[in-house]
């Protein structure tokens, strides 16, 4: 592999690599992604391959093993390319049959389209709902790159946003058209990225690091992994733009220890790009030298924080430090130090390659470009979405998430990770921006968005967040560390049917010392979940403390489960599956419920057949009188067992 000594050899080596493509078809399958792996998905590639062999293809069809395509719930997915034509859920048994027909024969093989709410099907990828609503400039990629080969990333134009950055620029031209593109940091705060950019650059001192901060640690949000796992080249030619702009000749990829295949991929991305001179020394000609090395986070949650990151870095405890000076001038070392997101620096060359004023049409006036979310919970379509800022919440959730599952009620939506808000229906139609859910007492954060129905108890769910950060707390500070575990002692009381008179007052004053006293942002920002659900859900704290009740049926210690003598049907289910033998009755008699015994798994109700839904969860009232032991069932039409 012949390192690139101008921005012609760049540009040759494209134009070799895509005549030697052209008039190909190609066949994609998420095998080199988390996601994909887990459905099994290598397995279905490694058919293609086979197969495609076998019935003489080769030279016709070629086969890629991609990363996360974003819609994760629904592979091994197989997307043929120019056409477009996407299969879901795909088997090693389906392969032969995709070959022959759609590849060989131009045929579709319905049984593996998709198929939208109504039962249509849908052939191409962009007209399936899920992907058709987004605009995926920073992750479409993902579909069209085996992120083990930087042909493919140069292919589409990769390193030219470098090229351009290092030939035709000098480092204040890039810095000054990254402040006029507005770009803001994906990681969670929104600072303007340009602008931390410039402070590192004109901070004192020679010695400078530019940093990619992959430590993702937000429960259900893998954003910033499913981008390093599957286009690692866009975040490392991002990075490289960004230390020539700042003057820095020395980076750092700090990911956590749990991401073992997005490590795999970096580091033969790194090992690649040192090949073909675009890391190192002398960078296509250019005279800039600058390389990266990997750190290995141990998975803490409050790492993510800049300071506590570059702490790790230097070999110590991961806690945060007060930022009398900020790390942009005081970081690693103490040298200036600028860290920036995965996702922040993946959008870097794309502004680069098409200008500022591109990027800036697409957005709201405060909040330009795209912003990728992990959209999960109790919505149709879960995974991987890319969209403009400003979308609304009520677009993300039903145009493109497909609605609540099973018809049921919306209740809320959780953005920004455990140390975001929980927003009630009536906020549904808000603009998504850093600024709007700011308004509203949460928070763009990293991308995390949990989406919630009627069955959900908002009192539970911030039990559960502050629960994950009472744990994930240094306990450096005071503020954070005590303050914390005493707002989730009066969670779990008031959960538990002990609430007292005045805990609602409490938590909302606790939050206040917290917010202002913390020392990092871990801690400033741990009250948003139990502030939201109080401000939008004060009713359900009230039920818990005044009436002892859970509305919801979620808080075990609130209530009880019964079955209705009139609808019992004596299937025996309920009986047979009560995991510590709670039940009694049997053939032909009424089933009866021990509450002393029950532990409240919810296991009867699971089991009951819908047609006669005897159980049903009491909270807040007495448990009725069972019927006398040996009672017979009331057989209703058409239950005859």
């Amino acid at each position: 592999m012949a390192q690139f000594k101008s921005p012609a050899d760049l540009a040759r080596t494209r134009q070799r690599i895509i005549s030697r493509r052209a008039r190909k078809r190609f066949i994609a399958i998420n095998a080199s992604g988390t996601c994909g792996l887990a459905y099994g998905s290598d397995q279905v590639f490694q058919a293609f391959v086979a197969e495609i062999e076998r019935q003489g293809l080769t030279e016709q069809v070629g086969v890629r093993a991609t990363g996360c395509l974003g819609f994760c719930e629904n592979s091994p997915i197989a997307i043929i390319f120019p056409e477009e034509i996407s299969y879901f859920r795909v088997k090693p048994s389906d392969v032969p049959e995709i070959v022959s027909k759609t590849l060989a024969g131009k045929k579709l093989v319905n049984r593996l389209l998709y198929k939208d709410g109504n039962g249509k099907k849908i052939v191409r990828e962009g007209e399936i709902p899920f992907y058709k609503h987004q605009s995926r400039i920073v992750f479409g990629n993902n579909r069209l790159i085996d992120p083990k080969s930087i042909d493919d990333y140069i292919a589409l134009g990769g390193y030219s946003a470098l090229s351009k950055a290092l030939f035709e620029m000098s480092p204040e031209e890039v810095v000054e058209t990254v402040k006029r593109a507005n770009l803001r940091g994906r990681g969670g705060g929104g600072f303007p990225t340009g602008k931390k950019w410039e402070t590192t650059r004109n901070a004192p001192g020679e010695i400078k690091f530019v940093i990619v901060n992959a430590d993702e640690g937000d429960p259900g949000a893998y954003m910033d992994r499913s981008l390093l796992e599957g286009n690692p080249h866009s975040v490392l030619e991002g990075l490289i733009i960004g230390a020539y702009a700042i003057g820095s000749h020395e980076g750092y990829v700090y990911v956590r220890q749990e991401y073992p295949l997005a490590v795999e991929n970096l580091f033969i991305a790194l090992n690649q790009a040192r090949e073909y001179g675009l890391l190192g020394k002398n960078i296509i000609g250019s005279g800039f030298n600058f390389d990266v090395a990997i750190h290995r986070g141990a998975g803490a949650f409050v790492s993510g924080e800049s300071s506590a990151l570059m702490t790790a870095i230097e070999g110590r405890v991961g806690e945060p430090r007060p930022k009398y000076i900020r790390t942009a001038v005081s970081g690693i070392r103490e040298r200036p130090s600028n860290l920036n997101n995965v996702e922040t620096w993946a959008t870097v060359p794309l502004i680069i390659s098409k200008g500022a004023d591109w990027f800036t049409s697409i957005g709201t006036a405060e909040s330009k470009g795209t912003k990728i979310f992990s959209l999960v919970g109790k919505v149709n379509n879960t995974g991987l979405v890319e969209v403009p800022m400003g979308m609304t919440l009520r677009e993300i959730i039903y145009d493109i998430g497909g609605g609540i599952r099973q018809g049921k009620k919306f209740k809320a939506v959780q953005t920004g990770g455990p140390s975001g808000g929980c927003l009630p229906e009536s906020l549904i139609d808000i603009p998504v921006d850093f600024d709007e859910l700011t308004k509203v007492g949460s928070m763009m954060g990293s991308g995390g968005m949990i989406v919630m129905d009627e069955d959900d108890c908002m009192v539970d769910v911030a039990r559960y967040f502050l629960t994950f950060l009472a744990e994930e707390s240094c306990g450096k500070c005071i503020p954070c560390r005590e303050g914390i575990r005493q707002m989730l002692h009066i969670l779990i009381r008031i959960c538990d049917g002990q609430g007292q008179t005045g805990d609602i007052e409490l938590l909302e004053e606790l939050s206040e010392v917290i917010q202002d006293a913390s020392l990092c942002a871990l801690g400033t920002t741990a009250p948003n979940p139990v502030l939201s659900t109080i401000r939008n859900f004060r009713d359900e704290y009230e039920e818990h403390v005044k009436e002892r009740r859970c509305p919801s049926g979620v808080c075990k210690a609130l209530i009880s489960y019964y079955i209705q003598p009139e609808r019992c049907q004596a299937c025996l289910l309920c009986l047979r599956e009560c995991p510590v033998g709670a039940i009694t009755g049997g053939k032909n008699l009424v089933h009866v419920i021990d509450q002393d015994k029950c532990t409240k798994c919810g296991t009867c109700l699971e089991v009951c057949p819908p047609r006669f839904a005897a159980v049903l969860i009491l909270s807040g009232e007495p448990v009725p009188a069972a019927p006398p032991q040996g009672t017979k069932v009331e057989r209703t039409k058409g239950t005859q067992q």
